[in-house]
């Protein structure tokens, strides 16, 4: 019993938090680029940010990072150290088509990937790419309105079929869109989604949630078409969401925010709309503009797995009073009295994660990767250079035991489990580097200054005894 002798253990980052050198190698500006760390970072991400440039009041974090760019066959071989299996990265669409409507790519940009595919089979790490991870070019915003133009459709297969040629043999597991349902809550950041004044905005967000799932599927089968053995995942931002209380009330809205996520996996799992959803447009008025050929290729190009990203749950209520705004980085949910929480207020539930696995696996059937979950919290260097991060081992183990439960008790097929970030990078929702979840500390702070330097936390010999161990060594 136990993890599967195959499982894939790793980490996971994504280029927009990590990699920098934005202008480096023929990189164009993303959206991703022009997101401020501060005040109106919130603002930005919800798409009522119309000036797409950047200025001299605001700092970018995105732009720099961590300059994984210059690093990354130093963190790659710290990576190998600890034993990795699998390393989950992304690709910065920017980097192969600056412009993201280019006929020809930039052989700087596909050839940096390549390299750092090389890297990692080096240490006999697995791959696993994150085709758009929340990036979308800046000139594809500006001209066509970003995802909710049709045309990016063609423009992101142009940008796989790249892709699943050039790495042909590198690159096996692949994911096309990040918590694809974050573009409901933060659809500048996850989408490129700029609203008009007066614009119906909910009928904005499905219509692109439309395109990138009809892109997603077009990946599926052109992935599969170049490389049978590729292995293509789609991936959403997940946690069970609790009633509050018992009340009837309650529990119906937990299922109603419960179906909402798992609209997308729905589609890109069973491959059609489900009849909640064709109701929800038929009652709001939305037209995704389905055509027949739209129809036939979500049918025909399910997806061969379920990633998805697991650090919380939260609660659902229908009394506004219990809406304190803590418990979940993306929207107003009641506070768990029952749970503890970070600093920043994420509640910490291993039961949750467990149930978050029966839940998907009941649901779909298929084979489910665990593709983030860990603890943003702020590390301190001690005198001798040591950091303790017991808080991060502990968090982490009770996560990995209820993985364990959910595999062997509950007879939940789970294939790879990539902790977030394995290295310090920008936090996503709120663009600190003090927010810390790597095994290894990044010498950087939230304003962009420190040397960069790497060094090893406590939790990388902790997590190297897990993977050599099969997950069986947790102390």
């Amino acid at each position: 019993m136990g993890f599967p002798k195959d499982f894939l253990w790793g980490g996971a980052t994504a280029a927009n938090q990590c990699e920098g050198g934005y202008q480096e190698g023929g990189r164009g500006l993303a959206n991703v680029d022009i997101i401020p760390h501060g005040k109106d970072r919130f603002f930005a991400m919800s798409g009522h940010m119309t000036n797409l440039e950047t200025d001299n009041e605001h700092f970018y974090p995105a732009m720099e990072a961590i300059d994984m760019y210059h690093h990354y066959k130093e963190d790659i071989a710290l990576f190998g150290e600890m034993g990795f299996k699998t390393y989950r990265l992304s690709i910065a669409w920017s980097r192969i088509f600056p412009n993201g409507d280019e006929t020809e790519p930039n052989e700087e940009g596909l050839k940096f990937y390549e390299d750092m595919f090389k890297e990692c089979h080096k240490y006999g790490i697995e791959p696993l790419v994150t085709i758009t991870h929340f990036d979308c070019p800046i000139h594809l915003i500006k001209t066509y309105g970003g995802w909710k133009n049709r045309k990016l459709i063609e423009f992101y297969k142009r940008l796989v079929t790249v892709l699943f040629t050039r790495y042909k043999g590198l690159v096996k597991y692949w994911l096309t869109f990040n918590e694809i349902n974050v573009i409901l809550h933060l659809p500048f950041m996850g989408a490129g989604l700029v609203f008009e004044e007066g614009e119906d905005e909910t009928a904005a967000k499905y219509l692109s949630i439309h395109h990138e799932l009809v892109a997603s599927a077009w990946a599926t089968k052109i992935a599969h078409e170049i490389d049978p053995e590729n292995k293509v995942g789609c991936m959403l931002a997940a946690g069970y969401k609790y009633p509050f209380t018992c009340k009837p009330e309650d529990v119906f809205a937990s299922y109603e925010a419960n179906r909402e996520n798992y609209f997308f996996i729905d589609v890109q799992s069973k491959g059609e709309y489900p009849r909640f959803a064709l109701k929800f447009f038929e009652r709001e008025n939305i037209d995704v503009h389905m055509t027949e050929e739209d129809k036939v290729i979500l049918k025909e190009n399910t997806v061969d797995f379920i990633s998805f990203s697991y650090y919380s749950t939260s609660c659902v209520s229908t009394d506004p009073k219990d809406l304190s705004g803590t418990g979940n980085a993306l929207m107003a949910s009641a506070k768990n009295p029952y749970l503890k929480a970070s600093e920043w207020g994420w509640q910490i539930d291993p039961l949750g994660l467990r149930m978050t696995l029966n839940t998907l696996y009941d649901r779909y059937q298929k084979p489910l990767f665990i593709v983030e979950n860990g603890l943003g919290a702020k590390d301190v260097v001690e005198a001798d250079g040591s950091i303790n991060d017991d808080y991060r081992i502990d968090y982490l183990r009770e996560h990995i035991k209820a993985m364990k439960d959910a595999i062997d008790l509950d007879g939940v097929e789970l294939i790879g489990y990539t902790t977030w970030g394995c290295i310090d990078l920008v936090s996503a929702s709120t663009g600190e580097m003090s927010k810390r979840y790597g095994f290894i500390y990044v010498d950087r702070d939230d304003a962009g200054n420190g040397t960069g330097a790497r060094s090893k936390k406590k939790s990388f010999d902790w997590y190297k005894q897990v993977i050599a161990s099969n997950g069986e060594n947790l102390d």
